[in-house]
């Protein structure tokens, strides 16, 4: 089937798939190259403990890449969630603004740059308490609160030029921090 038919919702877990031993490499390699002539992915099913999950493979490189795949009662529908979001009419000089800005901050998208700042924390922390450094608490600090969304996309365009880095606008009202989503919350809409 074509790639394109698979909608990323469906997208789980992706796994590098290479042949076992000799005997199964020509088998493997026509394949792949079937597969990437086609310009298509190979569906079907595999068993990882004890579970069968639908794969769905295709070329990369010399070998193959298994994206594993939802079944259908896993993803929820976001009308769930989208329905009750107002129609909400954009002003075009705001939309022209933040146009501007993400013109600013557009680049190539580099992987290595990205840091998991919660996990460098949790080892700094406990590499500073095995060498019984004492542990401070940070300070909670309100965040700033954004009045006029106009204003924050102005000063973060003028911020753009100038060469710094804008603080990011935050929602400081009490339902709007207990709506906020959790790490569990954002994968809801994804497990059943």
């Amino acid at each position: 089937m074509p790639k394109d038919e698979i909608d990323e919702l469906y997208l789980d877990t992706p796994y590098y798939i290479l042949p076992d031993g000799e005997v199964g490499r020509q088998a493997f390699a026509v394949l792949r190259e079937t597969i990437r002539q086609a310009g298509k992915v190979a569906v079907g099913k595999v068993v990882f403990t004890s579970r069968e999950h639908v794969i769905a493979l295709e070329p990369r490189g010399k070998g193959l890449l298994g994206m594993t795949l939802r079944y259908p009662y896993e993803v929820r529908d976001e009308k769930e969630y989208f329905d009750n979001i107002a129609d909400e009419q954009v002003p075009a000089d705001m939309l022209e603004l933040a146009h501007r800005i993400v013109e600013s901050k557009s680049g190539q998208f580099m992987p290595q740059n990205f840091q998991d700042g919660y996990e460098i924390a949790l080892r700094e922390l406990i590499q500073k308490k095995q060498a019984g450094q004492p542990i401070q608490v940070p300070q909670w600090r309100e965040p700033a609160r954004v009045i006029n969304l106009m204003d924050a996309l102005r000063r973060s365009v003028e911020a753009s030029r100038a060469g710094e880095k804008p603080a990011a606008p935050s929602v400081t009202s009490r339902r709007a921090k207990a709506e906020r989503p959790t790490a569990r919350s954002r994968r809801a809409f994804l497990d059943a």
